[in-house]
Formats: structure tokens, sequence, C-alpha cells
């Protein structure tokens, strides 16, 4: 019996799972991952921590680990720590990961006071570069499937950014509305060079979706004409315009 877990991460579409325990049971403590083979139903390796596991990630290669003042990358075929790095406070466990083997980044907050971002690239690993996204901290990012763009929230929740990772430039600018929300997700629509989607929910229960080039058009005849069924479930907004404006 596994008993109660805060966190589990499947390895791609494989056997392979990621699980850490919420105590439960003294082999499931909140400070041990375990690599876990649902085949066989046992473990593969445990690997143990000082503090509380708050996130984790996969790529074919790597393996992210996210504590409240730490950041740990794995070789994940032999299980060696690549890198440790010193992170600010981060209770959430935030963080954004690009699994594309060619763009392998990871970005992790780098201030407690406003809304920075350190991405790293994890397959070397090396720091890149550091995103100044907003005055609030953050409280969301995400990458695209390609990892050329960084999607970003602050704690304040009316504003979304996008940028290109490989110039540290943004891209992007989108209101999310007037009035303070917790966001609580981003997530590009999948892509090969550059996405057409990115859409975000919130505390304020809505779905927003931000369209970033010509094709949205297409898109949103589609998303509209599914509004306008009678199987709609969500209620959608829908904002499809950019602008440039003093960061918030």
């Amino acid at each position: 019996e596994l008993g109660g877990l805060n966190v589990v991460e499947l390895w791609f579409a494989t056997n392979l799972i990621a699980m850490v325990g919420t105590g439960e049971q003294p082999s499931r403590s909140p400070r041990r991952l375990c690599l876990f083979n649902t085949i066989t139903g046992a473990s593969k390796k445990d690997l143990n921590f000082r503090s509380t596991i708050l996130a984790v990630r996969f790529s074919r290669t790597r393996l992210i680990v996210v504590l409240q003042d730490k950041t740990f990358i794995y070789d994940l075929n032999s299980t060696r720590i690549l890198e440790e790095i010193d992170t600010v406070h981060n209770p959430k466990g935030l963080c954004a990961f690009a699994p594309n083997s060619e763009w392998c980044y990871l970005a992790i907050p780098a201030s407690t006071s406003k809304g920075s971002a350190l991405v790293y690239k994890a397959s070397e690993p090396e720091l890149i570069c550091q995103i100044d996204a907003h005055e609030s901290p953050l409280a969301a990012m995400a990458f695209s499937s390609n990892g050329m763009y960084l999607a970003t929230a602050s704690e304040k929740g009316t504003m979304i950014r996008v940028y290109i990772v490989a110039q540290a430039t943004k891209s992007h600018s989108f209101r999310r509305g007037a009035y303070p929300s917790t966001i609580y997700s981003l997530s590009f629509g999948p892509c090969i060079d550059r996405p057409d989607v990115l859409a975000a929910t919130s505390s304020s229960g809505s779905l927003h979706m931000f369209f970033l080039d010509a094709a949205r058009n297409g898109r949103l005849h589609s998303i509209l004409s599914y509004c306008n069924s009678r199987t709609t479930f969500v209620d959608i907004f829908l904002t499809c315009f950019t602008f440039q404006e003093p960061n918030k």
C-alpha cells in the first residue's frame, strides 16, 4: 500500500513514476523521492533529502527536484547530481521545465520581492539568463513545448507576459483583468516553432486564452463556435490583442 502522496510525476509514456509521500507511512517520507516501477510494483531508486520535496520534473535524461531553498539537477540514468542550486525561499516549489531535447530549460524564482526568474540549461547544466518580468513576486511560469518561450504571471495576476528565452526579451504582454487574481496555471498550445495560443486559469473562476500570432483568427472562430454550442460548460474569456506597458 502506497499511502498518501504529495507528488506524482510520470516519466513520459513509460512504467516509471516519481512519487513523494505525505509521511503517513515511515517509508513514504515527504523528504524521500521514490522512482517506482509500476509493472514490477517495486522501487527502482530512492533519493533522500534534508527537507520536503515540493516539485519533481522529468526529461528523457534529466531529473529535477525542487525543495524550499534548493533545486537539484540529476542525470536520470545514473541518478548522479549534476548541479545543486541554492535558491531564494520557494515554499510552493514554483518552477517551469521544458523537457525538449534541444532546449532543455529550467526556470526558478530569482527573488522573493519581485517577479524575476533564473533560466538554466539543464542539459549542461548552466545558467542562461535572468528574466525580470514583473514588479510583484512570481505566481506561475510555463515554457512552450519547444522551450523557446517562457510565460510568466505575478502574484498580482493582472498581467501575463511571454519572453523569448534565448534573447531574454519580452515578445508579448496580455492583460488578464483589472482586478488582482491568483493565477493557478499557464499552458501553451502545442507547437513546432512559435506557439499560437496561451491559456491561463485563475481564482476568478475563468479560463483565459491569449493568441500570439495570425493563426488566432481560425482558432478564435472554432472556440467561439464551441462557446455558442449547447454543450458549453465553462465560461471562456478571449483576449486577442497585445500591447506594451510599464512593468507591473
